[in-house]
């Protein structure tokens, strides 16, 4: 077998990563197999650094914790972590608010790697605007926080919404949940993209995990 039969042989880990921009090489494990997933961790751990990452199928994770000890997955948002040091902790709180529970996947990623970073994080789930008096109910707690991830997909107006109500920096997530002319989530994206609400940024569709490094932007100035 020569190197270009053995993909295993090709990573270039960013180690410098957490010195230049205090993010550490988080691991996309869609379309990487298993031996690829467990070479770029071990390599990672040899290094000293904690490890992240997203979209692993559950059978993966199975076989991962066998060969890893302190190696955690969340199944929901399909995100491992595997702590070999305690994170800084964060001054500030993050809110995270989801629409409807389809959005929660999404939501639940951003919620994991604000935790491995060492955020204070609160939930605030099925919010969205078709029971509005959901929102406005959990409001109080939500305007203290220093900055919100929402997430949503169908019309995706939900960050407008929380836009005209509270002044915290607000970043928005569509989703790819909805019917017909949703789009697969071009349908949420293009509203939070020509929002009325002054200043939202929108990262996106389904991608939680850029969600949260937005916040932890903000967050650590």
């Amino acid at each position: 077998m020569n190197e270009k039969d053995n993909p295993t042989q090709q990573f270039v880990l960013d180690v410098e990563r957490s010195e230049r921009n205090r993010f550490v090489e988080a691991i996309f494990c869609e379309g990487k197999n298993l031996e690829q997933i467990s070479q770029i961790i071990q390599m990672m751990m040899e290094k000293g650094e904690n490890v992240f990452g997203t979209r692993l199928e559950k059978e993966k994770a199975i076989e991962l914790v066998k060969q890893f000890q302190g190696f955690e997955y969340h199944s929901l948002s399909r995100t491992f972590s595997l702590m070999q040091k305690p994170p800084p902790l964060l001054k500030g709180t993050l809110a995270i608010l989801a629409a409807g529970t389809s959005d929660t996947p999404v939501a639940e990623e951003a919620h994991q790697l604000a935790k491995f970073y060492g955020v204070d994080v609160k939930c605030f789930y099925d919010v969205g605007v078709a029971g509005i008096h959901r929102l406005l109910k959990r409001l109080p707690e939500i305007e203290v926080c220093d900055v919100a991830i929402v997430v949503a997909g169908m019309e995706g107006a939900l960050p407008t919404v929380l836009g005209g109500l509270v002044s915290m920096p607000i970043i928005a997530c569509p989703t790819s949940v909805g019917y017909g002319l949703h789009l697969g989530g071009l349908t949420p994206l293009a509203a939070m993209l020509n929002s009325c609400a002054e200043g939202i940024s929108v990262v996106n569709i389904d991608n939680g995990f850029g969600a949260a490094c937005a916040a932890l932007r903000i967050l650590r100035k």
